[in-house]
Formats: structure tokens, C-alpha cells, sequence
């Protein structure tokens, strides 16, 4: 056992005092895996900032109806009571915002106030939200019922809340499958790096190879440093990717947080979490090593 240790130890050193005694060659590695290893990082980051807020939005159909502004408030409310009764087995329940509820509702929003004060009258029609029940085909029932209600005389248009909702869920399986493609490509990039460090290594110290084989040297020890060279490189520049992302996140924040403002809301974008970023530094580390295995097999037969 501890032989084994003295021999990993002796082959980690060796990776260090290569990546040590070429500082500008390995910086350079470094920089371009950890460039093409922050892009992805930032992606997750969206990923992972967006997908709390489609989460906490109930998606449940809610239709909203606009009634005319002729439609007096007692009509209203029959209207409302009229298709919760109809339809109760579709129904959860309607609820009747009229228009002065409206007003004040968005008065009470700064980015609304200044712009409703300068208005003559109250331009917002009286409206009902009904809450539909689950159903197996729940989106195709509302849509139904969305068509049906916009005939009704005292309607003025149907609005079914949860359409953008939906959008957003989509827009969010599209980025996951974007950042699967993205992962790969990275992937090969982290390949190709390592595997062009490790060959320019192992061809530079042919000689050095050579004589250790020649003393009676495995081929395991022989492989070990390199090993080594290519999960260190993998592991700093991964750490090199999380700091680049954590920078890059700081002025987009900045610009999300004064966008966010004008609509009277907060956002901004985070990491993924540490055991998440852990993982990933993990296996590119697994990946520069497998790039260093087979890199070195195949440029060390002499």
C-alpha cells in the first residue's frame, strides 16, 4: 500500500513540476478550456435561475373575460354565476374583478400610477377569471371553453393566462437540449486540448521514455504522470470556468436587475449549486484523464 501511494505521489509531482516548469503553454490550455467551460456554466445559470420561477407559476388554465364596457355590474355578476352554474363540472370557481378593482390594483404598482393619474376615466373593463378543474385533456378543454365564451354577447375577448406559461416551459426544454449539445461540444474541445498537451509532452520526453523502460519501468508508471497532467489541467480550468462565469454573471445581473426594475419586479441570475459545480469539475477531470490515457497510448509506442 504503500508503495502504491509513494508511486501516485511521485507521478502527481511530476504532473506539477511539468505544468509548473511550462507556464506559458499550460495558462494557455487552461485559458481555452476554461473559456469554452464558462459558456456552458453561464447557460446553466439561466437554466437555473428560470426554472424556479415556470415552477412557482401555478399552470393550472385560469381564463380571464373581458366583458364589454357597456355590461352593467349586475350583469357581470350573473354572467359570472351563470357559467359557474352551467358548467360547474368544468368550473373550480369565477371570480369577478370589476374595473375600479382593476384601477386600483395597478395604481398601487410605482410603474403604473404616473401613467394612469393623467387619464380622464377609467379605460380597464370589468373582467371574470375562471379556474378550471384538472382533466386529462385540460389544455384542449380550455381552449374549447375559451372558444365558446368569445361568442357571448357581453364578452368583449378571452384570454387563457396560462398560454405563456406553457411558452416559458417550452422555451426552457429547448435550452436544456441546447445546453446537452453545448456540454458535448465542450467536451470535445476539453479532449482535443488535453490530448494535444499530453502528446507534445510525451514527444518531447521521448528520450526520458525511453531510458525508464529500458530500467525496467511499467507502462503504468510510465503513464501515470501523464494522468495525472491531464486531470490537473482539467481541475483548473474548471475552477478557472467558475470564476470567469461568477465575473461575467456580476454585469449581467447589474443590467437584469435594472430591466427587472421597470416592471416593478427582481431577478437575477446565480450558479448552479456546489455540489453541481462539483460534479461537473469532476468529470471533466475524468475526461482530461481519459484524453491523457489514450493521448499517451498511442504517442508513446516507440
Amino acid at each position: 500500500m504503500r508503495r502504491w501511494l509513494r508511486q501516485h505521489r511521485y507521478a502527481l509531482l511530476v504532473a506539477v513540476r511539468r505544468l509548473v516548469t511550462q507556464p506559458f503553454s499550460s495558462l494557455a490550455n487552461i485559458l481555452v478550456i476554461g473559456l469554452s467551460l464558462a459558456v456552458p456554466i453561464i447557460a446553466a445559470s439561466v437554466l437555473v435561475s428560470a426554472q424556479p420561477i415556470a415552477s412557482e407559476i401555478p399552470v393550472s388554465p385560469e381564463l380571464t373575460l373581458f366583458l364589454d364596457p357597456s355590461t352593467s355590474n349586475s350583469d357581470a355578476v350573473s354572467l359570472a354565476e351563470t357559467l359557474r352554474n352551467k358548467r360547474s363540472d368544468a368550473i373550480l370557481d369565477t371570480r369577478l374583478i370589476t374595473r375600479e378593482q382593476a384601477l386600483q390594483s395597478l395604481k398601487a404598482n410605482p410603474s403604473w400610477s404616473e401613467a394612469l393619474a393623467v387619464l380622464p376615466d377609467n379605460p380597464l373593463p370589468d373582467a371574470i377569471i375562471v379556474t378550471l378543474r384538472d382533466s386529462p385533456d385540460l389544455a384542449l378543454h380550455a381552449n374549447e371553453l375559451a372558444q365558446e365564451w368569445r361568442n357571448l354577447p357581453q364578452v368583449d375577448s378571452v384570454q387563457l393566462d396560462s398560454d405563456w406559461v406553457r411558452r416559458l416551459e417550452a422555451i426552457l426544454g429547448f435550452i436544456k437540449i441546447g445546453l446537452g449539445m453545448l456540454a458535448i461540444g465542450v467536451a470535445l474541445v476539453v479532449l482535443a486540448t488535453v490530448f494535444n498537451t499530453v502528446r507534445m509532452q510525451a514527444l518531447t520526453q521521448r528520450e526520458e521514455i525511453g531510458v525508464a523502460r529500458l530500467v525496467g519501468a511499467t507502462e503504468s508508471f510510465v503513464r501515470r504522470p501523464f494522468l495525472y497532467l491531464g486531470a490537473l489541467t482539467g481541475i483548473v480550468a474548471s475552477v478557472t470556468a467558475i470564476g470567469l462565469a461568477a465575473l461575467a454573471l456580476q454585469p449581467i445581473n447589474t443590467a437584469l436587475a435594472r430591466l427587472a426594475s421597470q416592471y416593478g419586479a427582481q431577478f437575477s441570475l446565480h450558479l448552479p449549486d456546489p455540489l453541481s459545480l462539483s460534479m461537473s469539475v469532476a468529470l471533466v477531470a475524468i475526461l482530461a484523464a481519459l484524453s491523457a490515457r489514450w493521448s499517451v497510448t498511442r504517442n508513446t509506442r516507440f
